[in-house]
C-alpha cells in the first residue's frame, strides 16, 4: 500500500504544531513576569490559565506545561500517521470527455446517476488550484451526480497539471485558448444557450467568459466567488505583493507556481488548522464513516495543480495585492470585465462560515450584476459543496434555479429559489454598485 504524504507543505504544518504545542512552555516565565496593569488586556481564558499556573511552584507549572505539550503532540500525531495509512482510496467512475485540449478536458455527467443523455446542459468551471472532483468527492457526496439525477447534464471543465506550452499562460489566455472552446464545445453538443456554474476561482472566471458571451449564457450561478479582494480584508493588499514577490524565483526556474507553495499560502489563513483536524482525526474509529469521509476530503486537499506562472501572478499581485476586479480594472484581451454589464440571471451562493472567500468578498459581484439572486448557507467555502447540510441547503435550491434558467434560455427572471437565507441575503435586491465600490458587507 502506498503511503500519503501527509497535509502539503508537511514540514510546514509540522512546525506550526511544534511552535504552537511549546509556545505556552516559553512564554511561562513572561507570565510570572507580566506587569499587574497587563492582564486585564488578556482574553479571559488566558488570563485564567496564568493565574493556575503563577500559583504552582516554577518548576511543577513547567512540568505540568511539558505533560500536557506532549499528550496533545501524541494526539496530533496519531491522526497523522492513521491518516496516513488509512486504506481508503477514491473508486469513482470517471464520467467520459467530450472534449479536450492541452491538459484540459470536459467531462459529460449527463447520464452518470441515470439522467437523461440530453438533460440541461451546464458548464461548470471548478478553481484552477485544486483538483475539479470536489464536486465528485464520494458518492455520496457529488453534487454533480445530484444534479445530472435532477434532469440537468452538467459538463465539468477539469483542470490538470500544465503542459510545457501552458506554463506560459495568463489568464486571458485561460479565457480564450481553454474556456471559450470548453463553452463552444458545450453548444455544440447542447444545440442553444446553456447554463453556467462557477466554484471559488472558477466563479470569477465565469463572470469574465459571462462577460464576453452572454448571448450564450441562458443564467449563471457562482459558489463562493470572489470578486472584491479586500472586502473585510485590506491586509490582503500586501500579503499578495509579499506572495508575489516571493514567488518569482520558484516561477523563473520551474514556470509554475507549485502545489506546496500554493498550500503555503492557504495555510496563512490558519496556519494551527492541520494542529486541529488531525487531532480530532486521530479520535475517531479508523474505520468508521466520519473517518473515511475525513481522508476522502484530506486527499482532495492535497492533490492540488500547480498554477501557470503568469496565471499565478496575476492572481496574487493583480487580484489580491491590487484588487482588480473589485476597482474594475481587470481586463482580459485588453477589454475591462464588467459584470454589471452582464444582462443574465444569476444566482450567488455565498456560505457565511467561509474563511476561504470572506462573505463581503463574494457579495461584492452579487451587488454588480443586475436583479442577481443571492442565498447564504451557513455552511464554510467547501462544506457547501461536501457538507451533511449542503443538500439542503446548497444542492436542491441550487438544481431547480439551473434547470428553470438554462429551460426559458435566460429571457426570464427564474423562479425564487426555496431555501433559508440569512438575515443579511433577505434585502439582497441591491441596486447595482458602480465599479469599484467596496461593499464591506
Amino acid at each position: 500500500m502506498t503511503l500519503r504524504l501527509g497535509p502539503r507543505p508537511l514540514p510546514l504544518h509540522l512546525a506550526a504544531a511544534a511552535a504552537s504545542l511549546t509556545s505556552g512552555i516559553a512564554a511561562l516565565p513572561l507570565s510570572r513576569n507580566a506587569s499587574p496593569g497587563s492582564k486585564p488586556l488578556w482574553p479571559e481564558p488566558l488570563r485564567r490559565a496564568a493565574e493556575r499556573l503563577a500559583s504552582l511552584p516554577p518548576d511543577a507549572a513547567g512540568a505540568a506545561l511539558a505533560r500536557e505539550a506532549t499528550r496533545r503532540a501524541a494526539g496530533f500525531l496519531t491522526g497523522l500517521e492513521r491518516y496516513i495509512r488509512h486504506p481508503y482510496r477514491r473508486g469513482l467512475p470517471e464520467a467520459p470527455v467530450l472534449w479536450r485540449d492541452g491538459s484540459a478536458r470536459l467531462r459529460d455527467y449527463g447520464s452518470t446517476e441515470g439522467g437523461p443523455a440530453d438533460g440541461l446542459p451546464l458548464l461548470v468551471v471548478p478553481s484552477m488550484v485544486n483538483r475539479a472532483y470536489v464536486l465528485d468527492l464520494t458518492a455520496e457526496r457529488s453534487l454533480l451526480r445530484f444534479l445530472s439525477a435532477q434532469g440537468l447534464r452538467p459538463l465539468l471543465l477539469e483542470w490538470d497539471v500544465p503542459d510545457a506550452a501552458e506554463r506560459d499562460f495568463t489568464l486571458t489566455d485561460v479565457l480564450l485558448r481553454r474556456l471559450e472552446p470548453a463553452l463552444d464545445a458545450v453548444l455544440a453538443a447542447a444545440k442553444g444557450p446553456v447554463g453556467l456554474l462557477g466554484y471559488c476561482m472558477g466563479g470569477t472566471l465565469a463572470a469574465a467568459l459571462a462577460a464576453r458571451r452572454p448571448d450564450d449564457i441562458a443564467g449563471i450561478a457562482f459558489m463562493a466567488a470572489p470578486w472584491d479582494f479586500h472586502a473585510d480584508a485590506p491586509h490582503q493588499a500586501e500579503i499578495g505583493r509579499m506572495a508575489a514577490a516571493a514567488s518569482l524565483a520558484v516561477i523563473a526556474s520551474l514556470g509554475v507556481l507549485p502545489v506546496d507553495g500554493i498550500q503555503a499560502l492557504f495555510t496563512t489563513l490558519d496556519p494551527l488548522t492541520a494542529l486541529r483536524k488531525f487531532s480530532a482525526f486521530g479520535r475517531l474509529a479508523p474505520g468508521s464513516p466520519e473517518a473515511e469521509r475525513f481522508v476522502a476530503l484530506e486527499d482532495w486537499l492535497n492533490d492540488g495543480i500547480p498554477l501557470p506562472g503568469p496565471v499565478a501572478l496575476e492572481c496574487l499581485a493583480g487580484w489580491y495585492g491590487e484588487n482588480m476586479p473589485g476597482r474594475g480594472a481587470w481586463r482580459i484581451d485588453g477589454a475591462p470585465v464588467r459584470p454589471e454589464a452582464i444582462r443574465r440571471p444569476s444566482l450567488h451562493l455565498i456560505p457565511a462560515r467561509d474563511r476561504i472567500v470572506p462573505p463581503a468578498s463574494a457579495r461584492a459581484l452579487a451587488e454588480r450584476m443586475p436583479g442577481a439572486e443571492r442565498i447564504e448557507p451557513t455552511l464554510g467555502h467547501i462544506g457547501m459543496v461536501v457538507a451533511g447540510g449542503a443538500e439542503t441547503q446548497v444542492w436542491r435550491p441550487l438544481a431547480a434555479w439551473l434547470a428553470a434558467a438554462i429551460r426559458t434560455g435566460g429571457t426570464t427572471s427564474p423562479a425564487r429559489p426555496k431555501a433559508r437565507r440569512s438575515a443579511a441575503s433577505r434585502s439582497r435586491r441591491a441596486p447595482a454598485a458602480p465599479a469599484g465600490r467596496r461593499n464591506r458587507g
